[in-house]
């Protein structure tokens, strides 16, 4: 039934040719490893088994989806956000529980992931309003390994019709880690960069004014020259280059005490002019004392090997758009 009121508000829009003009929320997270408690064949998920080192029982598979509820709900006071871009998913099973049995539940969210060769099996996924948002058509865009390189995280790409009538192209990326050094591992996210341009280039070649949103963890800064690569030649901004927090937070990842922000949400000019507000969403709750660098860290699931019931080791970002 809701499905179906989303279709006809869709209709009467494009119908009548109104402008309706409404506030649009887009949420980002890097979920910090969301695995269910059962081995996916072909997959390195051993460490998030309940007879494993890091012990992943059922009550912490639980209460680890509840907490990242709990987390993107509290990411507006006044509405359930309308996409969600999230990182670090294992699988359909994890993502079904977390729409439909976790605290979003009542929320009705519908999804769509990839299904990636990652070698640990993670993967991104994107969750809708059935209300603001109808999804048209998606795919997974691979990324070909280049020398050195493991397999990696597809990219995810969604088309879909706002409320309005206008379509919204989404790509959600995880780039590869800074592992074994940045200057090593920047031909990887080079890799994926390119694929990710290619794919922007293609949706301009069909619509030069284009709505367009790139959201994920890219593994490097704002001023990073993949991230530059992507802004500067090819008509994207980076919308949450200069996001306000609270409680001292300056990024949305801290290691040895440095806060780093390797999340990103970015936008087409249509979706740029569109902003209303922009924010790493870090409301106590969410943060921990951080007791070897003084100050404040994400109060993240695992400490290394320890486990402590906490969220995730990232802090969403928060895009406000008016539509």
């Amino acid at each position: 039934m809701r499905r179906w009121l989303t279709v006809l508000s869709l209709i009467l829009c494009s119908f009548f040719a109104l402008p309706v003009k409404a506030q649009f929320t887009f949420v980002e997270l890097n979920c910090e490893n969301i695995f269910d408690t059962t081995h996916d064949e072909g997959k390195d998920d051993s460490e998030y088994l309940p007879d494993a080192i890091r012990r992943w029982t059922k009550r912490r598979y639980w209460r680890k989806l509840n907490n990242i509820a709990q987390e993107l709900l509290s990411t507006c006071d006044d509405r359930i956000p309308d996409l969600i871009a999230l990182c670090e998913v294992e699988n359909d099973t994890v993502m079904r529980d977390l729409t439909a049995r976790s605290l979003l539940r009542n929320a009705n969210y519908g999804y769509v992931m990839t299904s990636s060769p990652d070698r640990r099996g993670v993967d991104v996924a994107l969750l809708y309003s059935h209300y603001t948002f109808m999804p048209i058509r998606h795919h997974s865009i691979a990324i070909e390994p280049v020398k050195g390189m493991r397999p990696t995280r597809d990219i995810l790409y969604v088309a879909g019709q706002l409320v309005c009538g206008d379509t919204l192209h989404v790509f959600v990326v995880h780039a590869p880690s800074r592992f074994g050094g940045e200057r090593y591992s920047r031909p990887f996210r080079e890799a994926v960069a390119g694929r990710l341009c290619d794919a922007i280039d293609s949706v301009y070649a069909a619509s030069a004014d284009a709505r367009i949103l790139v959201a994920g963890d890219f593994n490097e800064d704002a001023d990073g020259s993949v991230m530059q690569r992507i802004c500067q030649q090819h008509r994207i901004r980076n919308l949450t280059k200069d996001a306000s927090s609270v409680n001292g937070v300056k990024g949305t990842y801290r290691y040895k005490g440095k806060w780093e922000s390797i999340d990103h949400i970015l936008g087409s000019r249509a979706m740029h002019i569109a902003v209303d507000s922009v924010y790493i969403h870090a409301p106590q709750f969410l943060l921990e004392e951080d007791k070897d660098y003084g100050g404040y860290h994400p109060r993240r699931t695992y400490n290394g090997m320890r486990y402590q019931p906490g969220y995730s080791d990232h802090l969403p970002l928060v895009t406000r758009f008016r539509l």
